[in-house]
C-alpha cells in the first residue's frame, strides 16, 4: 500500500534546494500549487503540503544529503518519544515527519507569548533520552524548540551524532532562570534578537561569563526603552 504522504512526491519534485556556502541559508527554486515553504536553515528547507496536511517534508540541497541520511538515523533512534515529531519516510532527497504545531521559542519572545516552565523541563527530558539512546543532544536553541500547548517539543536533531557539547541549551536555561522574568510576556524587537544572535555567536566560550553578556544584553532592553 502506498503511504498517504506520497501524494506530495511531484509537488517536491518541482522545486530545488540550494545550498549556499558560509552557513548561510539555503534558497528555494520552482514552485508547486499547494505547497509552502514552512521553514529554512542552513542545510534543507521545511514544506507544507495541502493535501497532505499530516506532514512536513523536510528538502536537502545535493550538497548536504549525507545530513538526510544522519537525521533518518537519528529519528530512528529517537522512535516512540514525545519530544520529537515522528519519522514516516523518505524520498530522493527528502525525509517525512509529523506535522507539528505550536510556535517556536523564538516566535514567543517576538510575541510575547510566555515560555512555560513545564517546556523547559522537557527539553531537558528529551536531552536525557537522546543521551539514553546513545546520542549526544546539540544544537537546542530558541528557532529549534517548539511551545505546543504549554509542552516543548525538539525540532531539529541533526547534530546529533556530533561530539561535544555546545553549550547553548545550558545558557538558554541559564538565561530562562535570570533573565527572563524580566521580559516574560513582553513583545521583544527583532533587532534586539538579531543583536544578541550575533553578539552570542562572537563570543570566546574559553573565556564566557554569563553575567557579563547578561549585562550586555541588558543594556539592550534599556536602550530600546528609552
Amino acid at each position: 500500500m502506498i503511504p498517504d504522504w506520497k501524494l506530495a512526491d511531484e509537488a517536491l519534485r518541482n522545486i530545488e534546494v540550494i545550498g549556499n556556502e558560509n552557513n548561510h541559508p539555503v534558497n528555494i527554486i520552482g514552485f508547486a500549487e499547494g505547497l509552502k515553504c514552512i521553514g529554512i536553515g542552513t542545510d534543507a528547507a521545511v514544506f507544507y503540503y495541502h493535501r497532505t496536511p499530516a506532514y512536513v517534508f523536510k528538502v536537502y540541497s545535493s550538497q548536504a544529503l549525507k545530513k538526510k541520511d544522519v537525521e533518518e538515523y537519528v529519528y530512528e533512534h529517537l522512535k516512540g518519544s514525545r519530544f520529537f515529531p515522528k519519522l514516516y519516510g523518505n524520498g530522493a532527497n527528502y525525509i517525512v515527519l509529523s506535522f507539528e504545531q505550536g510556535v517556536t521559542f523564538n516566535d514567543c519572545l517576538l510575541q510575547g507569548i510566555p515560555i512555560t516552565e513545564q517546556a523547559i523541563r522537557d527539553v531537558e527530558d528529551a536531552r536525557e533520552y537522546v543521551r539514553s539512546q546513545g546520542l549526544n543532544p546539540r544544537d537546542i536553541h530558541l528557532k529549534n524548540i517548539l511551545l505546543q500547548n504549554g509542552r516543548g517539543k525538539v525540532l531539529d536533531v541533526s547534530e546529533y551524532v556530533k561530539k561535544g557539547n555546545d553549550h547553548r541549551w545550558e545558557h538558554l536555561v541559564w538565561a530562562y532562570k535570570n533573565f527572563y522574568p524580566f521580559i516574560s510576556g513582553v513583545q521583544v524587537p527583532l533587532w534586539i534578537l538579531a543583536t544578541i544572535k550575533h553578539l552570542y555567536f562572537r563570543i570566546d566560550l574559553a573565556s564566557f561569563v554569563l553575567e557579563e553578556f547578561s549585562g550586555r544584553v541588558s543594556r539592550l532592553f534599556l536602550k530600546n526603552r528609552k
